[in-house]
């Protein structure tokens, strides 16, 4: 029989399987019923416990691993690396749906490094937009919604919480050891003990149930010698928004707006410029100088005051007489916040970490500018909306900023992690919260591994989860794959083709992306023009390898804007498909001793992914191919690693 592959799986793991090798049938349960199976724990058919607090809430106890508290894109994140690296997890979210700011109830884009040409977030953060791309062509966040949804049930060792609120937790000691978290739509309280949490709600709520130390505010420019931050320090931050969608019909649409809408003029707008409105505005913030968790409903109103006051001022000003035949179709009810409390680790990121650009515990990237808002918001029509100082290049996140300074098995992940307020302005936009999130759930799981704090797993394994990290994709700067485990870094590397800067060898240089530079790319992959035959690249070793996993990077045109958004604008150059850039059909062949032929071990088609991991049933081996045959539009060929494990 041929050797084919017998699984081209959704995500970035696939399956390789020897035909000749194939065990005897057996039942095995599907995909559905293991997540059935999930949600039977959280509501057991057999459960008359009642909760001492609420005699008419039945009460669950559960147990885990890892619980991650806040299902936003970090809390997603931080779960979905956890549990690939063989966590058991609790993923706790208080909304029906997962994403928090980039969700359907605010729609906000999935703002990182991007800001800076040529940089762009990889790991799970790629894998989510990439997916996105693919599945959701039409731009629809709540298919955004969905996709993050089937993402999470989908890791079976992740037990999916929502419409959950975590209200109390209990200590021992400097260790948490238990939350509560109420579901009224269930009806339940739920009582989950756990080895490690993860604070990843944006306010910090298990942070601050649990007794971390936390601050809030703008410190001023004596505590950390920060030029960007104020002279004095204050409790104040940045305003929430309320975003608003529209669209063109055939006909004129009129607007009449409630009588409790701003009464919004040219004036008001003088700093803030409307240029297109199918998608708007994240300059309309609010609250900044209020209780930006205790004055939610005031904020909600006021945001939504301002919103249909400047739509209406769009429509009937007579200054747009072009948006004759919008209407608004679309408005958030649920305000986005960017600042609140920030938890305190070991470490404080500030404004001079990220102009220096490294540290030496680095786990993941940032990009984003500096960019503060005015805390009066809308109010101050005299201030510009924003203040924003850009980076020339990325800037490396430490470990230590991921974990609580006095709690010793809590992490956080998102915008709340241990920062000034000027370092803060750059990290908390949503695909920094995301990447350094990999790197809290990848370093619970390794803690959970040794029984050790993420303290001691800091200094004593920070290499070794940096590299972990690598392995998955994740970009930090500067750091490259130096994994004793990988045969690939012992081969050599022969092609078909070789252009001189863009040779075979690169693939094993460690680099898992080119890497922007002023004046042009500094290139790590190797790419050639396909030809009728296609391309080929080729390990070799001096000695036969047994290998039974096998890692191929590709090119996801990192250099390119890819983010969902409801704006046209914004959406402009992006390739919402396949990036034309990826491998699409290739083959993987190897080589046995002495044996003159290649013998292929797997076909894969239609793949679109930038990490693809295949693996099998142990082969000897003295070569391994890989021939690509297509890409999804690009005529060159492109790879930038190859790992291989036993």
């Amino acid at each position: 029989m041929k050797r084919r592959d017998l699984l081209t799986a959704l995500g970035p793991y696939s399956l390789v399987v020897l035909a000749d090798q194939l065990p005897p049938a057996q039942e095995t349960p599907s995909n559905i019923e293991a997540i059935q199976r999930q949600f039977d724990r959280l509501s057991p058919p057999s459960a008359r416990r009642y909760s001492a607090s609420d005699r008419k809430l039945r009460e669950i106890p559960l147990q885990t691993d890892f619980l991650v508290a806040g299902g936003g894109l970090a809390g997603v994140c931080a779960a979905i690396a956890a549990a690939r690296h063989g966590a058991k997890v609790i993923l706790i979210q208080d909304r029906s749906r997962l994403g928090g700011n980039s969700s359907s109830e605010v729609k906000m884009h999935v703002c990182g490094s991007h800001a800076i040409p040529g940089w762009r977030e990889t790991g799970i953060v790629e894998e989510l937009r990439i997916e996105d791309a693919v599945r959701n062509p039409q731009r629809s966040f709540e298919i955004w919604d969905l996709l993050l949804y089937d993402k999470v049930i989908s890791e079976p060792n992740i037990t999916l919480l929502m419409d959950s609120t975590l209200y109390a937790a209990k200590r021992n000691g400097d260790r948490i050891e238990e939350v509560l978290v109420r579901s009224d739509r269930a009806e339940t309280n739920y009582r989950i003990q756990a080895k490690y949490f993860c604070d990843a709600t944006g306010d910090c709520r298990l942070g601050l149930e649990a007794g971390a130390e936390m601050r809030t505010g703008r410190e001023s420019k004596e505590e950390f010698g920060e030029s960007l931050a104020i002279d004095k320090g204050d409790d104040e931050t940045l305003g929430s928004s309320i975003l608003f969608t529209s669209r063109l019909y055939r006909r004129p649409m009129p607007f009449v707006a409630p009588k409790w809408a701003r009464k919004v003029t040219k004036e008001t707008l003088r700093t803030r410029a409307i240029r297109e409105w199918d998608y708007g505005y994240w300059w309309i913030a609010w609250g900044g100088n209020k209780d930006i968790i205790h004055d939610n409903e005031r904020i909600r109103f006021e945001l939504l005051s301002i919103v249909l006051g400047v739509w209406d001022y769009i429509k009937n000003s007579g200054d747009h007489p072009e948006s004759s035949h919008w209407a608004m179709d679309w408005i958030g009810f649920l305000p986005g916040k960017r600042g609140s409390r920030r938890m305190v680790g070991d470490h404080i990121l500030t404004q001079h970490d990220l102009i220096r650009g490294d540290i030496e515990d680095a786990v993941a990237i940032g990009g984003w500018p500096m960019d503060d808002h005015p805390p009066g918001g809308f109010d101050r029509s005299d201030l510009k909306p924003n203040v924003a100082v850009r980076f020339q290049e990325a800037y490396n996140i430490p470990f230590r900023s991921l974990y609580s300074r006095n709690i010793s098995n809590l992490f956080m992940a998102g915008r709340n992690i241990s920062c000034s307020h000027v370092a803060f302005t750059s990290t908390r936009v949503m695909a920094t919260c995301g990447t350094a999130a990999q790197a809290a759930g990848t370093a619970a799981a390794m803690c959970l591994e040794r029984g050790i704090t993420p303290r001691e797993l800091g200094r004593k394994h920070i290499a070794k989860l940096q590299q972990s990290l690598l392995r998955d994709d994740q970009t930090i700067k500067l750091r490259r794959n130096e994994d004793p485990l990988d045969l690939a870094r012992k081969a050599k590397v022969t092609a078909s083709q070789e252009d001189p800067t863009t040779p075979a060898a690169s693939i094993l240089d460690g680099c898992l992306r080119d890497i922007p530079r002023k004046k042009e790319y500094e290139l790590h992959r190797w790419s050639t023009r396909l030809d009728k035959d296609g391309a080929w690249i080729e390990l070799t070793w001096d000695k036969p390898q047994k290998i039974r996993h096998l890692q191929l990077t590709f090119d996801t045109a990192l250099g390119r804007r890819l983010m969902l958004s409801a704006s046209a604008s914004v959406t402009t150059g992006q390739v919402r498909a396949p990036q034309p850039e990826t491998v699409r059909d290739y083959r993987i062949q190897y080589r046995k001793p002495g044996a003159a032929d290649l013998t292929e071990l797997a076909a894969i088609k239609g793949n679109y992914e930038r990490l693809r991991r295949h693996s099998f049933d142990p082969i000897e081996t003295q070569s391994l191919r890989i021939h690509i045959d297509a890409t999804n539009g690009d005529d060159f060929a492109r790879l930038f690693e190859v790992r291989c494990y036993a």
